[in-house]
């Protein structure tokens, strides 16, 4: 095997244990630790150096159901598995610095990958973000199971490593976890000299992929902590962002975002975003049984003022586990986004004034960025606001 791409732990056994007593055997890669979280899966059949490290799966033990994972190998720094950076400090193939998830489990691992960008295998750099893997289990069974009984905590168990217990890997509060401490302001090269668009971004543990979509657009991002107050910024437009766990854990927030909507400025969210500017409106959110997490979700457009859908049908990438219940929308708002497969609520508007938020992910990464076009939509909303304040 190549060097830098043998771990030392692929032969030890594991497990995988969840809440309702059930075991899947297997054998243990990346980090040689037990581990606890909250067991979900997705659909993804690519982009797993993506899905690990994007911070809504924080604090979550991620199943594929790919049968086949690890076969590219990570795009990382050899010997080191550290991930490259771009001008802005943004990591180049990742959506977030470090691996987010508390651990990952799939049915068949390959352990010599086959691809001119690798830099170390999955289970190197697994061991070096300190973070367990199981391999060789009935992720099929699993996946029944979980969409069967709803997301459970789990853990996975490592032989000869410490027992941990099932709640454990409860993560209370997961956004503070992974949203900003301070507030940082992005610029596209070369343009120091010109007044852009400003955009406040409200990072609840957003994407590395929202950055580079709107630095791509020249603007310039306000990146600001979960938490902030809002009144005292100037800017075009806000941007709301993804992020883990449950939205009503964000009161602070949602009641930023309440104040925002006095200033008629144009307001996009994505995911967490979604739910957040739907409980700022005054409707109320959920947790699903099993969650949407992958890149095949369709998703079908609205026709404005109407509760009948449209012809538009998008294919898109989700990962998120709450949704906003249909029926709580108060005057002024209407779904514009369904699910196809289960009718839920992918995305809302206002009729008061230029809000709009999707559940799915515009800029997701690796894909599909089929609708990366509503980042575009919002630009222009915030462009004539900015003219019309002139």
């Amino acid at each position: 095997m190549a060097r830098g791409y043998a771990s030392a732990h692929e032969s030890r056994q594991a497990k995988l244990v969840l809440e309702d007593g059930s075991e899947y055997a297997g054998w243990a890669f990346g980090k040689a630790r037990s581990q606890a979280g909250e067991v979900v899966f997705t659909t993804g059949m690519t982009g797993y150096p993506q899905s690990l490290t994007d911070p809504s799966f924080r604090g979550q033990i991620l199943v594929s159901t790919y049968p086949l994972v690890g076969n590219y190998g990570v795009p990382a720094a050899p010997k080191t598995a550290a991930p490259f950076f771009d001008e802005h400090g943004l990591p180049l193939h990742f959506e977030s610095a470090q691996v987010q998830v508390s651990g990952f489990a799939v049915a068949e691992l390959c352990k010599e990958p086959s691809h001119f960008a690798s830099g170390a295998s999955l289970s190197v750099w697994l061991e070096k973000n300190n973070v367990p893997g199981i391999w060789g289990i009935d992720t099929r069974s699993l996946t029944k199971r979980l969409r069967e009984r709803g997301v459970m905590q789990g853990k996975i168990l490592v032989e000869g490593c410490r027992e941990v217990t099932l709640d454990s890997g409860i993560v209370s509060h997961p956004v503070a976890e992974v949203s900003p401490a301070e507030i940082r302001i992005y610029r596209p090269r070369g343009t120091e000299n010109e007044r852009l668009l400003k955009i406040v971004l409200v990072d609840c543990g957003a994407k590395a992929n929202i950055y580079r979509c709107l630095l791509r657009r020249n603007v310039e991002i306000t990146a600001v902590p979960w938490n902030y107050d809002l009144s005292g910024l100037d800017y075009d437009g806000l941007f709301l962002s993804n992020g883990p766990g449950d939205p009503k854990a964000c009161g602070k927030t949602i009641a930023s975002v309440r104040r925002a909507f006095q200033t008629g400025k144009p307001i996009f969210g994505i995911c967490l975003g979604n739910q957040i500017m739907a409980l700022a409106a005054g409707a109320d959110t959920y947790k699903l049984p099993y969650g949407h997490r992958g890149q095949n979700q369709p998703c079908i457009e609205r026709e404005p003022g109407t509760r009948s859908s449209g012809s538009r049908c998008y294919i898109t990438s989700q990962n998120h586990g709450y949704a906003v219940r249909s029926e709580t929308l108060p005057k002024g708002w209407e779904p514009w986004f369904i699910n196809a497969n289960d009718g839920t609520i992918e995305g809302i508007r206002s009729t008061l004034g230029p809000f709009r938020a999707v559940q799915f992910h515009p800029e997701g990464c690796p894909g599909p960025q089929d609708t990366e076009f509503l980042i575009d939509r919002f630009i222009e909303e915030a462009q004539t606001a900015a003219q019309t304040a002139f």
